[in-house]
This record gives C-alpha cells, sequence and structure tokens, in this order.
C-alpha cells in the first residue's frame, strides 16, 4: 500500500517535532516501508507548509548528495535537494544559537544568487551562469532529525539535512573573471584549521550542482526564482560544532568570514 498524504504530512510533522524538541526520531521508513522517493519529496513540502505557517520564509535549496562517496553509501546516483529557510540564513560575525539544533555540522560551499528565473532540465552551466547574480562564499549547517543510518528516502524526508548557512566572503561575479571550479578554501575552528578543498569537488564545477537541482525540480514541475540562494554541494567533509565555538572560513582572494555558536 502507498503512502498517503495524511501519511506524508505525519510524518513532517513528527520530524518538525524532533527539531523543535532537538531529539531524533526512528526511521520514518521503519513505519512507512513502502516509503519512496516521490513520498519523501511530498514530506518535504508538508514540512516546507508547516514552515511557512509558523512564519518564515523559503530562501531558497541546497543541493546534497553531491560527492560520489555519499551517493555509493547510500545507493543513489544523483544529487537531491532540501529547502533554506530565512530565519537560518547567517551573515559575517553572527552569534548563532546552538540550541536551534539538535546536532549540527558544517560543510564548506558556494552559494548561488539567482538573478532571474530558470527551470526545466538539460541546462548547461553557462545557463546557470547567465541566470546567476553572483556567487558566494558560504558555510552550511546540516543537522539530522532521524535516527542513524539514513536511506535516501529518509535522508530527503529530512530536508537532506539542511538547517541553514552562513554567507561572508566577497561575492564572486558570473563574467568569467574567476574559474569558478578552482575556488579553494579552509575552516577553522578556534583557530585551528578543521577542514579544507577545492570547489571542483562538487561534480567537478559547482555550477553543476545548480544544473542538477534544476533536473529535480522539473521532476516536480518547478524550478529557480529571482532572489533564490542556492547552496551548490559541499567540498569538505563534515565538522564538528560546541558551544562557544568560533569559525572562521577563509576562501582566500575571496575574502573570509567568521561566526559562533553560543
Amino acid at each position: 500500500m502507498s503512502m498517503s498524504g495524511e501519511d506524508h504530512e505525519s510524518v513532517a510533522r513528527a520530524l518538525e517535532e524532533a527539531r523543535q524538541q532537538r531529539g531524533p526520531i526512528p526511521l520514518p521508513s521503519d513505519r512507512y516501508t513502502e516509503m519512496g522517493i516521490a513520498d519523501a519529496y511530498r514530506v518535504q513540502a508538508h514540512w516546507l507548509a508547516l514552515q511557512e505557517k509558523a512564519g518564515a520564509k523559503r530562501a531558497g535549496y541546497k543541493v546534497g548528495l553531491t560527492s560520489r562517496a555519499m551517493q555509493v553509501a547510500l545507493k543513489v546516483d544523483e544529487p537531491q535537494y532540501g529547502h533554506l529557510l530565512d530565519r537560518h540564513i547567517y551573515g559575517d560575525n553572527a552569534r548563532i544559537m546552538l540550541d536551534a539544533f539538535f546536532t549540527p555540522r558544517l560543510e564548506v560551499e558556494l552559494a548561488f544568487l539567482m538573478r532571474r528565473p530558470i527551470a526545466g532540465f538539460g541546462h548547461s552551466i553557462d545557463d546557470v551562469l547567465a541566470a546567476t547574480e553572483f556567487i558566494q562564499p558560504a558555510i552550511e549547517i546540516v543537522d539530522y532529525r532521524t535516527v542513524s543510518p539514513r536511506p535516501i528516502a529518509d535522508m530527503i524526508a529530512d530536508n537532506v539535512a539542511g538547517a541553514g548557512a552562513s554567507l561572508g566572503g566577497r561575492k564572486i561575479r558570473p563574467d568569467g573573471q574567476v574559474d569558478l571550479g578552482w575556488i579553494g578554501a579552509t575552516l577553522a575552528r578556534n583557530g585551528v584549521i578543521e577542514e579544507s578543498g577545492v570547489s571542483a569537488a562538487v561534480l567537478g564545477h559547482p555550477a553543476l550542482g545548480v544544473v542538477a537541482l534544476l533536473d529535480r525540480l522539473a521532476e516536480h514541475k518547478g524550478g529557480l526564482e529571482e532572489g533564490d540562494i542556492v547552496l551548490a554541494g559541499s567540498f569538505t567533509r563534515q565538522v564538528d560544532i560546541a558551544r562557544g565555538d568560533e569559525f572562521e572560513a577563509d576562501y582566500g582572494p575571496h575574502g573570509a568570514f567568521a561566526f559562533r555558536f553560543l
């Protein structure tokens, strides 16, 4: 038996309660053994509706599962996406309340800010850059609301672990003056570099993360809108967080920014 609309809504509410109570729930797929990827995205839609009803606004999307290692581990062959909310978008020198999350971790990324709508299948890197206002250094906050290990449907239902982002550094124009595939960055915690990477680790070019997002959105009759923020995918491993930790993300010539968890 397939999942009903009520089942999708029930899972979304359970995930939201887990977020608010900062404690994991059992895997939804253990209860709904027939839950597939299409069901998981319907759960996401119900979860987003709950956020909007509570006053949050959708700020954009995060692209997840861009690394080959994660795809192999979860038995998928393409990236998936989650939603970003305005209340969890932070800037330079932000003071972030750790209690807003359960077990958050950080990933090093690039964010694309869209200057015009774009939708449909089969776009190229050039198509994405033509629709982009600027690219900016970004650190994604990921968080999980279920126990592990997580099958792909549970991962998607849980917003692909998307929980927020801190943006800073210098805005990069999509005019070809900067090779977006070779932007390097380090992430330091309390003065010690924990992770480093280069943006080519995202599918060979970070704009291909946006291409993958457009393909997934097109499957659901959607697309990107003017002003959307897109986190294109991580190019480092996750970094743990403890209360009081101060982080600095350094993107070399593209700037640095810092934030602290309270």
